[in-house]
Formats: structure tokens, C-alpha cells, sequence
């Protein structure tokens, strides 16, 4: 039965109002089908929507404070970052009684998720990869092809995937990230990060940009779920330090700043949630 439902819009990974990543999020999403889902997802025509909903049994059990569904214009997702930091965000701003003083644990398609307090942010644990490594010949000449760029422009293509199928394309500099235009026809179902480093001394370590054309999204304005995946990559690899700050959206006029930092629990994806939109929908 339709009903008017409490209702959130914020911008993750930035503290200056439109220049991160907005999320839609439905506050008080019981009773809302798979379809009703979907659709409002390809009605808000964000990169993603969240449902918030009272954790399963096994869930609760577990320490869950609440459970999320999140979807694409395109489909729904087992995980993803902003949503996860903006899903977080709107459950504490709306009276949501965490069960953990300075903690919020989000149960989503691929279980439980730690989010923390950290400062002014918030910050989730960045979850174990399901795959890593270099990728296939294949699937290596692909991603690499829909870029436009020549071979030797690609330092390492690898396995970030924790849970959306992310793989990463590792550019000589940042300022390569920021001229490419990619095919995405060619690119077809990859979903593919791209990374750089700025000089020392910059503001930022590293640029990101993240495709994803086959859920809907061509290119993602702040993307925490890539970066999480880059940033385990990374620390592991010596590629990055325990604490570093990557930007995202340049590209497409936004400022996105992705706070990293690895401490002996886990490695901690940050950002400034700032809120824009409260009201109520009506679903």
C-alpha cells in the first residue's frame, strides 16, 4: 500500500554542498517490493538508492543496527561505499539508536559492515577482497582497449573486487586518469577503477575515476567500494602509505575526497556526508 515514507538525499565525500556523490535514501523502506525498489532507483536516476530496513534475526544477533538494499538504475548491489557511508548517516540523523557507542554496523549483501565515527567523517571497514590479483590476458587487452590507451600506458591491471566485481587499471600519473575517454561499448560489462598518483606534495596521493556503463552508471562522481579495493591493493603492494587522501570527480565537475587510513583493526574508508534534501516520499 502506497504510503508516505521518511525520506533523505545527502552528498558523500564532501563537505561543500554538490561537489560529492549524492545517495537517495528511504528511511522507512518495510514493506517495499524487489520492483518498488528498483523503480524508484531508476526514477531517482542516481548512481545509487538505499532502502533502509530493520536487520534480519541473524543479523540483529551479530550486532547489526540496521540493514541496507542498494540499487543502481540498472540493478542491485551486494555492497558499495557511499551508499554505505550516506545509508549510515541518514540512520543516526534520523534517531537510529546504534547499539555500540561511535559505531554503526550495517548489515548489506555481503554482510556485516563496521562504520565508525572518525572526526567529522564517517568511516566504513574496507571489506576482505573475493578477488585479486592480475587479470586474465583477456580481460587485461579489454579494459585496456576501452580505455583508448596504448598498452604501455598501463602499469598494472588487477583484481579489486570485494563484492561489485571491481578491477583497476594503474596509470604512470594522475593527470593521465584525468584525460581519458573511454569506449564504453567496448567496456560492455567490465567494471572498471583507473588510479594515478599525483606528485609529492600535493594536496591529494592519488586520482580515481570509476566505470561502470552495464548497471547504468558510465562514470561514478565518488566511488567508496573501488577505493576500498584500491586502497587494500595499494597498502599491500607498497604502492601507498597507511594514510593517504585520493580525490574523485574531477572529471565531471565534482571534488570528491576519499579520506584512507590503516590502523591494526582494518583499513578505514572515510568521508564528509553533507545533507542536502529531508522530507518525505511517498511509495
Amino acid at each position: 500500500m502506497t504510503q508516505l515514507r521518511r525520506f533523505a538525499q545527502v552528498d558523500v565525500f564532501t563537505a561543500t554542498p554538490l561537489k560529492g556523490n549524492p545517495l537517495a535514501v528511504v528511511i522507512d523502506a518495510g514493506g517495499l517490493s524487489d520492483d518498488e525498489m528498483a523503480a524508484f532507483a531508476r526514477w531517482t536516476n542516481l548512481s545509487e538508492t538505499t532502502f533502509l530496513l530493520p536487520p534480519t534475526d541473524q543479523g540483529s544477533a551479530q550486532g547489526a543496527d540496521y540493514r541496507v538494499r542498494i540499487f543502481t538504475p540498472g540493478g542491485e548491489l551486494p555492497f558499495a561505499g557511499h551508499p554505505t557511508l550516506g545509508s549510515a548517516h541518514a540512520f543516526l540523523a534520523s534517531g537510529g539508536d546504534a547499539k555500540k557507542p561511535g559505531e554503526v554496523v550495517q548489515e548489506c549483501g555481503i554482510g556485516l559492515v563496521r562504520v565508525k565515527r572518525d572526526g567529522p567523517r564517517l568511516a566504513f571497514a574496507a571489506p576482505p577482497l573475493k578477488r585479486s590479483g592480475p587479470v586474465d590476458v583477456a580481460t587485461r587487452a579489454q579494459a585496456i582497449a576501452s580505455l583508448r590507451i596504448a598498452p604501455e600506458a598501463v602499469l598494472d591491471v588487477v583484481w579489486c573486487d570485494n563484492g561489485p566485481g571491481w578491477l583497476a587499471a594503474r596509470l604512470s600519473d594522475a593527470a593521465s586518469v584525468l584525460t581519458l575517454q573511454p569506449d564504453f561499448a567496448v567496456m560492455g560489462k567490465l567494471k572498471l577503477g583507473v588510479v594515478g598518483a599525483y606528485p609529492d606534495g600535493s594536496e591529494c596521493q592519488f586520482e580515481v575515476r570509476a566505470f561502470v556503463p552495464d548497471i547504468g552508471v558510465p562514470e561514478d562522481p565518488v566511488t567508496g567500494s573501488l577505493n576500498a579495493g584500491l586502497a587494500l591493493w595499494l597498502q599491500e603492494s607498497g604502492l601507498a602509505g597507511d594514510s593517504y587522501v585520493a580525490a574523485q570527480g574531477a572529471a565531471l565537475g565534482r571534488a570528491g575526497r576519499v579520506h584512507v587510513s590503516r590502523d591494526a583493526e582494518a583499513t578505514w574508508i572515510g568521508g564528509d556526508v553533507t545533507p542536502l534534501i529531508h522530507g518525505q516520499v511517498r511509495l
